[in-house]
C-alpha cells in the first residue's frame, strides 16, 4: 500500500479534465498561490481518458465520472486520498452524507466529489408551450423533427429504459431489444444525436433536446431571453450523475494535486466555478449560489432524494456492456 500523500507542493501540476470545467481565474490564482504552472489538456471522452491512462501518460489530477471512478479503483489505478488532509475536506464529507460513502468507491477512499448533475429533456417553451413532464415528451410531433439526444451510450438507453419503466442500466438483452425498438420509433422526431445541448437550443438547430442539467444552467448565462427556454426532469426518474476529483496511482505531483483539490473546495472558488460552469459542487454553503444562477430551471438542482434515488448508471459485467455496446450500434445505425 502507499504511503498517505503528502500535502504540499511537489512539482506543477499536470491537469486532465473536460475542457472549460474550471474557471481559468482560479487557475490563475492557484498558479499565483503556490508558485506553480497548472499544465492543462483535456480529453472529450471518459474512454479517451482511460486510453491515455493505460497508455503510461502520467496526469496528477483526473475528473472520472462515478462509474469510471468505480473502474479505476477496482484496477488499482488510483491513490488513495486521506480526507483528514484537506481543510476544506469537512465541508463535503462532514455536510454532504451521500458522499461520504458512495456506492463508486468505499468511504469515497480514492475520490472527492467534483460535480452532481441530472439529466433531462431542455427545450423551447415559446415554440412548443408546456411539456407533460415525461421522456415520452421527446415524440412530441410538434417539434418537426428538430430534436436531439445525446450522442452518449448511457443516457440515450438509460432514457428509453426509464420511460419503459425498467432499470436505467440494465443489460438483459430482451430489455435492450424493447429499448432499441422505441427509439426506432423516435427515428421520425430526431434530427440527431448531439450532446452540445446548449448551443442545439439557442441557435434554433434544436426545438427539444435530451440535455444535461448543467449545461442547461450554463445556457442561462447566454440567453437573451431565458424565459422561452424550459427545462424538465421527467417523472419516470432523471439520470444522475457525479464527476470526481481523483489522483492517478502513477502522478509525479500527488502533494500539488492534493492542495489544488483543497483549493478548489474553498467557498470563493466554488462560489466562482459554479458560475462558470454551470454545475452544482457538492459543497456545503454552495447551494444559494447554484439555486441563484438557476432560478428560471429550478429542476436543476441536485437534491440529497435524487442522489439517493440511485439512478447512477452502474458498471455492468463483460456480456451487460457487450449487449449495451450492440444495442447502441443499432440505435446510432437507425
Amino acid at each position: 500500500m502507499q504511503a498517505p500523500i503528502d500535502v504540499k507542493i511537489d512539482g506543477d501540476l499536470v491537469y486532465f479534465n473536460w475542457a472549460d470545467f474550471v474557471d481559468p481565474s482560479v487557475f490563475k490564482g492557484f498558479e499565483k498561490e503556490y508558485g506553480v504552472k497548472v499544465i492543462r489538456s483535456n480529453f472529450d471522452s471518459m474512454e479517451g481518458m482511460v486510453a491515455k491512462l493505460n497508455a503510461g501518460n502520467r496526469y496528477d489530477i483526473i475528473f472520472p465520472t462515478a462509474k469510471w471512478a468505480q473502474r479505476l479503483v477496482r484496477g488499482n489505478m488510483l491513490r488513495r486520498i486521506d480526507h483528514s488532509r484537506l481543510v476544506n475536506g469537512d465541508a463535503v464529507f462532514g455536510r454532504r452524507t451521500y458522499f461520504a460513502d458512495p456506492w463508486y468507491d468505499k468511504d469515497s477512499a480514492h475520490t472527492v466529489p467534483f460535480t452532481a448533475y441530472k439529466t433531462g429533456i431542455g427545450w423551447r417553451r415559446d415554440v412548443l408551450g408546456d411539456l407533460t413532464g415525461s421522456w415520452k415528451d421527446l415524440w412530441n410531433s410538434r417539434a418537426g423533427g428538430k430534436v436531439f439526444v445525446l450522442d452518449d451510450r448511457d443516457e440515450v438507453l438509460g432514457m428509453a429504459a426509464l420511460a419503459l419503466g425498467l432499470d436505467v442500466f440494465t443489460g438483459d438483452r430482451a430489455s435492450l431489444d424493447r429499448i432499441t425498438s422505441l427509439l426506432q420509433s423516435l427515428r421520425p422526431h430526431l434530427r440527431g444525436f448531439s450532446s452540445d445541448s446548449y448551443n442545439n437550443l439557442l441557435n434554433g438547430n434544436a426545438l427539444m433536446t435530451q440535455a444535461w442539467s448543467g449545461d442547461m444552467a450554463a445556457m442561462l448565462n447566454q440567453a437573451k431571453d431565458p424565459s422561452i427556454f424550459g427545462f424538465e426532469a421527467p417523472k419516470e426518474g432523471s439520470p444522475i450523475n457525479s464527476d470526481c476529483y481523483a489522483i492517478p496511482w502513477n502522478a509525479r505531483h500527488p502533494g500539488t494535486a492534493m492542495l489544488f483539490i483543497d483549493y478548489m473546495l474553498r467557498p470563493e472558488n466554488v462560489k466562482k466555478n459554479v458560475e462558470y460552469i454551470g454545475y452544482p459542487m457538492p459543497v456545503a454553503g454552495a447551494e444559494s449560489t447554484y439555486a441563484a444562477l438557476v432560478k428560471p430551471f429550478p429542476e436543476c438542482v441536485v437534491t440529497e432524494a435524487d442522489l439517493s434515488a440511485d439512478l447512477f448508471f452502474r458498471n455492468g459485467t463483460r456480456a451487460q456492456e457487450d449487449a449495451r455496446d450492440t444495442a447502441w450500434t443499432h440505435v446510432k445505425a437507425g
